[in-house]
């Protein structure tokens, strides 16, 4: 089973342990059912006192596990937009998810941050510079946009 899965890291005030969640969440949405490691991940931390969520280190294991025996990609756009502590710990748990599951193939969009993914990532990416062109830009609302 593929799973496919599209997020958005353009808020500069979400913390990079709720963005990797919500990449998670999607990639777990995905799947026919529920890993019974991360259920029972998440039900251990509503036994918390305050019921917080699993911390960053406990999100990317299970990224790693849901995406480590199924061909999974995952795109993130925007990830320039991201404040800078947030974008170095995203893209190191990345680094590990791409070491531990190699059927995962990751497309990001962050042309500001292109040095920040090849470092962190290092030999797992390849990079490619993508360019609109004006007269994409101009035609595109005029026939993308019609209902």
């Amino acid at each position: 089973m593929n799973v496919f899965t599209w997020t958005w890291l353009l808020k500069k005030e979400q913390s990079s342990t709720r963005m990797l969640g919500a990449l998670l969440k999607q990639v777990v949405g995905g799947l026919e059912e529920m890993p019974e490691e991360i259920s029972e991940a998440y039900d251990d931390q509503k036994k918390v006192i305050g019921g917080r969520g699993p911390e960053l280190s406990d999100i990317a294991k299970m990224l790693q596990t849901t995406s480590c025996e199924r061909l999974t990609f995952i795109c993130i756009d925007a990830m320039d937009e991201c404040a800078p502590e947030h974008i170095i710990k995203i893209l190191d748990s990345l680094h590990q998810t791409l070491q531990k599951s190699p059927s995962t193939q990751i497309f990001m969009r962050g042309p500001h941050i292109q040095a920040d993914i090849l470092k962190r990532l290092s030999r797992l990416v390849a990079s490619l510079v993508l360019t609109p062109r004006k007269r994409d830009v101009i035609g595109y609302p005029s026939t993308g946009l019609k209902e």
